[in-house]
């Protein structure tokens, strides 16, 4: 499951990356921030595993939960949505890892 972890992490920071990019009106100083800032968001986008759940951490905050085993309600990989710094929100899946199916994910969170 580390592959499709990795994965997850690579489309977060895609997509903060297309958030980020700058236009060509940027001028070099602009430019600069925008490269200083994306270098920091992929340093701070990290997970660290538990023992029901994989927990997503872009810099001091929880991005999403990651499913570890087949439960009652939900699927090993599923992507939840954080609720607190240790808990997700269990209402239902906003994708999976495993299917490469990251649904309504942005860098922003769940």
């Amino acid at each position: 499951m580390n592959n499709e972890i990795n994965s997850y992490l690579n489309y977060i920071f895609e997509d903060y990356k297309t958030w980020s990019r700058p236009g060509d009106a940027y001028d070099e100083v602009s430019r600069s921030v925008r490269e200083r800032m994306t270098k920091e968001f992929a340093n701070k986008l990290t997970f660290k595993e538990g023992s029901k759940y994989i927990k997503v951490i872009s810099g001091s905050s929880v991005h999403s939960f990651i499913v570890k085993e087949d439960g009652k309600k939900f699927k090993k990989g599923d992507i939840l949505k954080a609720a607190s710094w240790n808990a997700p929100a269990t209402n239902f899946a906003r994708g999976n890892i495993l299917t490469f199916f990251y649904g309504r994910i942005r860098w922003t969170g769940a």
